[in-house]
């Protein structure tokens, strides 16, 4: 499977803005023979989490849903995408949602580690749901940005039986050192390809350090984007070097989950 990841500037407000740069990304994607799209978090709302309420007064989640499900369909390629998603009881969550390349949704996830206090003050923590869709040969997993800085998030969505996670991010400066080590490293340990789509440049007060990565198996980077500017990374995923890694590097069924739960207890003195 050939997959794209978008780094870019949104506008914060502009759902229309966004979402037309989402689908402008996705023509050239698929014009470049990509079977699916990663990219970044809240693309669609801009990455400022105080006016995303205000945002959805004028539009909504659902119909947020809607629009990435015709950029799918309209240029026939699968997408990754994030918005704001709202639960039954009004609560608001960063979501990442996968569409097929006409427009079905198969699984949404809700970000499960909220990042610092401004999203904290508008979201509410995903419940650890892990939903797993498969696509052109290959099981996908969702993750979204500071989920990945924990290993455990990553190792659980290997044990659902992902090949292949999708983090859209929106990582800030002074924080490249994640962008770099930490994709490659989780997708070693837990023996799956990781695409890791960041934005660059400034929304409102936060400046976004870019540096999206598309990561395998093996540890290896298979396409790398810069700190400054917008970019379309494409990397070819071959399962044969997933499977090869998996024999040489037995992380997942070595495990000891027999004793993890003790070590996580603390110590009592003396």
């Amino acid at each position: 499977m050939r997959i794209a990841v978008l780094q870019a500037n949104a506008v914060p407000g502009q759902v229309d803005t966004n979402v037309a740069r989402i689908a402008g990304a996705a023509r050239r994607a698929a014009e470049g023979g990509a079977h699916l799209l990663v990219t970044p978090e809240l693309f669609t709302t801009g990455y400022v989490p105080a006016l995303v309420p205000r945002t959805l007064l004028q539009t909504s989640p659902e119909a947020i849903v809607r629009r990435l499900a015709d950029v799918a369909s309209s240029c026939g390629i699968a997408l990754v995408a994030s918005a704001p998603d709202r639960g039954p009881d009004g609560e608001l969550f960063i979501a990442a949602h996968l569409f097929d390349r006409a427009g079905a949704r198969l699984a949404t996830y809700r970000k499960t580690h909220l990042y610092g206090p401004d999203e904290a003050a508008v979201f509410t923590q995903g419940r650890g749901e892990l939903p797993i869709a498969a696509l052109h040969g290959f099981r996908i997993g969702l993750l979204i940005c500071y989920d990945i800085e924990f290993p455990e998030a990553v190792r659980g969505v290997a044990l659902a039986g992902a090949d292949l996670v999708c983090a859209p991010t929106a990582l800030p400066e002074p924080f490249g050192v994640v962008a770099r080590t930490l994709p490659p490293a989780r997708a070693l340990e837990s023996q799956v390809f990781i695409a890791y789509a960041n934005h660059c440049g400034q929304e409102g007060d936060t400046v976004l350090c870019g540096q999206s990565i598309i990561a395998a198996p093996d540890g290896s980077v298979l396409a790398a984007a810069g700190a400054a500017g917008e970019d379309l990374l494409f990397a070819d995923l071959d399962p044969e070097l997933q499977r090869a890694s998996r024999a040489d590097n037995r992380y997942l069924s070595e495990r000891r989950p027999d004793l993890y739960a003790a070590w996580e207890r603390p110590a009592r003195a003396g």
